[in-house]
C-alpha cells in the first residue's frame, strides 16, 4: 500500500470527508433517520467543543501541566464576542473583529494566568487554575451592569457574508441554513488542527514535549522551560476564547456563566483522557465519542425507543438517556483499568523509533567503559 493511499484510509481523513459531505448528501436522514437540521447543530456543537478540547490539549497533553480551568476562558471568549457585538453595547464590531478580539484577550489572560503559576506542578497547578475558574465565574455572575449577570448576554448577531460573495448575489440565512455556521465551525476546526500540526513538529513544539517528558533535563540542553509552559498556556487560551466565539455566535447568546463552570473543564479532561493525551486525534476522538454519546447517540436512541413502542409507560428504567451517565462511568473505569494512556495515545517520532531499534543493546562492560555525568557546580542550576 502507498503511502498515498494509506493517508487517504486513514479514520480521521474519511470523518473529515464525510462531514464535509454529510450536509449536502443528507447523510442523516439515510443513516439515522433524523432532520440534518438538528444533526447539524449537535455536529456543530461538536466541532466548537472539538477546538476547546484541543486547546486544553496543547497545555495537558504537550507539556504535562495539569488544567482544571480551561472553561473560563471558554467563557471569557464569549462574553468578549458578545460586548463587542450585542445591540446593547456601542461598539457593534463585526464577527472577525470579535474573534480576533476574543483569541488575543483570552491569549493574554492565558499568560497573565500562566506567569505567576510556572513554579507549580501537579495538583497545586490543578488547584490553582481550578480556583481561577470559579473566580471568572462568580465574576461573570456578579458583574451584571457588563455580563448581563444569570440572563447572560443578547442576542449576539450572526456573521455577515463578505463582501465579494455579496456582489455574486449570493445571501444567507444564518437562522434557516444549519450548513452555513455548520462549515464555519468545520472551517476553525480544520485550521486549528492544521496550526497545531506544524507547531507539533517545529521547535516549539518538540520543547513542550521535552519539558512534558523531564522538566529539569530539557532546562539542561537550553530549553527555557518557564517560557515554554508560558507560551503553551497562553495559545490553549487563545483556542478556548475562539471556541467561546463561535459558541456564543452559534447560540445568539453567551448563555448563563454556569455553562462555564468546572464540570465543562471536567469534561473536556475525559475528552483527553479518552482519546489520549498529546494526540489530537485522540482529543478529536475522545469529544466525538463522548459528546457524541451524549449530545447525539442519546436522543436518537429514545426517539427510537419512543417510537418503537418498548417504553409506553413512560418507565424510566426503559430511557436511554437515563443509563447515559452510568455508561460513561464505566467506560472510564475501564479506560483507566485497561488502557490508561488512551484510545489513541501520543506516539514517538518515527526516527526515534528507528534509533531504539538500530542500536544494539550494549554489555555491561562496555557500559562501565563510558563515563558517567555528574552535575558540576553552576551546570543546570546546581550550586
Amino acid at each position: 500500500m502507498t503511502r498515498l493511499q494509506s493517508t487517504l484510509l486513514r479514520w480521521d481523513v474519511l470523518l473529515l470527508a464525510a462531514a464535509l459531505l454529510s450536509p449536502l448528501l443528507c447523510l442523516a436522514n439515510i443513516l439515522f433517520r433524523a432532520t440534518d437540521t438538528s444533526l447539524g447543530s449537535q455536529a456543530t456543537f461538536l466541532f466548537i467543543f472539538a477546538v476547546l478540547a484541543l486547546g486544553l490539549n496543547v497545555v495537558v497533553g504537550y507539556t504535562g501541566q495539569l488544567h482544571l480551568g480551561i472553561a473560563a476562558f471558554f467563557g471569557v471568549g464569549a462574553y468578549v464576542t458578545a460586548i463587542l457585538t450585542v445591540p446593547s453595547y456601542p461598539f457593534q464590531l463585526g464577527f472577525v473583529a470579535a474573534l480576533v478580539a476574543a483569541v488575543v484577550a483570552t491569549g493574554l489572560l492565558g499568560a497573565a494566568l500562566g506567569a505567576p503559576t510556572l513554579r507549580l506542578r501537579g495538583d497545586y497547578l490543578a488547584l490553582v487554575t481550578l480556583g481561577f475558574g470559579e473566580v471568572v465565574r462568580f465574576a461573570l455572575r456578579n458583574l451584571e451592569e457588563i455580563t448581563g449577570g444569570t440572563r447572560g448576554l443578547n442576542p449576539v448577531p450572526a456573521p455577515t457574508m463578505p463582501v465579494w460573495v455579496a456582489q455574486l448575489g449570493i445571501t444567507a440565512n444564518w437562522d434557516r441554513d444549519y450548513r452555513l455556521f455548520y462549515y464555519l465551525a468545520l472551517a476553525a476546526l480544520v485550521a486549528v488542527l492544521v496550526l497545531l500540526h506544524f507547531l507539533e513538529r517545529s521547535r516549539l513544539g518538540r520543547a513542550w514535549k521535552a519539558v512534558r517528558e523531564d522538566e529539569l533535563a530539557a532546562s539542561c540542553v537550553g530549553i527555557n522551560a518557564a517560557r515554554v509552559k508560558l507560551s503553551a498556556f497562553a495559545l490553549g487560551a487563545a483556542l478556548a476564547g475562539l471556541a467561546g466565539c463561535l459558541y456564543a455566535t452559534k447560540l445568539t447568546s453567551t448563555a448563563g456563566p454556569d455553562a462555564f463552570d468546572f464540570s465543562r473543564s471536567t469534561i473536556m479532561l475525559c475528552c483527553l483522557i479518552l482519546g489520549g493525551l498529546g494526540n489530537p486525534r485522540g482529543a478529536l476522538l475522545g469529544v466525538f465519542l463522548l459528546l457524541g454519546f451524549d449530545n447525539v447517540l442519546a436522543p436518537i436512541l429514545d426517539g427510537w425507543i419512543q417510537k418503537s413502542g418498548i417504553n409506553t409507560s413512560g418507565s424510566a428504567f426503559l430511557s436511554f438517556s437515563n443509563w447515559r451517565l452510568m455508561l460513561f462511568g464505566l467506560a472510564l473505569i475501564l479506560m483507566m483499568r485497561f488502557r490508561p494512556q488512551g484510545l489513541l495515545p501520543a506516539t514517538t517520532s518515527a526516527s526515534t523509533q528507528r534509533d531504539a531499534v538500530s542500536t544494539p543493546a550494549r554489555s555491561v562492560s562496555e557500559a562501565d567503559e563510558v563515563p558517567s555525568l555528574s552535575l558540576r557546580p553552576g551546570a543546570c542550576g546546581a550550586k
